[in-house]
């Protein structure tokens, strides 16, 4: 028997993600698709806030 509570306490299945942009080790930044370095188009940025990525963590020892 399940609680009725818990039909309310738990989560839904969750969305996936899709982040339209990718992290290009060669040139240590986060690109769109075409190419074009994720920092320049302004309608992601307002749409994600801020496009971090592990990166500085992994390469550098100062951060």
């Amino acid at each position: 028997m399940r609680p009725f509570t818990l039909n309310y306490a738990l989560p839904k299945r969750l969305q996936p993600v899709v982040t339209p942009y990718h992290f290009d080790a060669s040139r240590q930044l986060n690109v769109l698709s075409d190419g074009r370095p994720a920092v320049s188009d302004p309608a992601l940025l307002l749409a994600v806030g801020t496009t971090t990525s592990t990166a500085g963590s992994q390469t550098h020892f100062d951060d």
